[in-house]
């Protein structure tokens, strides 16, 4: 039975655990580039699901700025510099429950022009 009454917090943690089991189940080979929103923050990570490590992050917290569309494009520079850096060029992109709009796609434009490939 399917639950109606669930807040908004646990509806996008239930998109988020969708969306992870499906790329996983897609090609478990790849690296993910997973997004972690809230009000004030952006984070990207790189994670290895088969190591169980984070291997690259980039954060707002880490340019002491707050997350804006502007900042969401420094952030997808810094993650793919970073990845490049450990010889890291294909991920797949895990949005993290969010809707790929705004900040989500600002990161996601400017990580692929820095070299990312997903």
């Amino acid at each position: 039975m399917k639950q109606q009454n669930i807040n908004r917090k646990s509806k996008k943690q239930l998109r988020h655990k969708r969306i992870t089991n499906y790329l996983k189940k897609i090609d478990s080979q790849k690296l993910r580039l997973v997004i972690s929103k809230s009000n004030k923050h952006l984070i990207a990570q790189i994670v290895d699901d088969r190591a169980g490590k984070v291997l690259v992050t980039s954060s707002t917290k880490q340019l002491k700025k707050v997350a804006t569309i502007d900042t969401a494009k420094l952030v997808g520079e810094d993650i793919a510099k970073k990845a490049l850096a450990k010889k890291i060029t294909e991920v797949t992109f895990d949005r993290g429950g969010s809707v790929y709009h705004g900040q989500i796609k600002a990161l996601a434009e400017s990580a692929r022009s820095g070299g990312l490939k997903f």
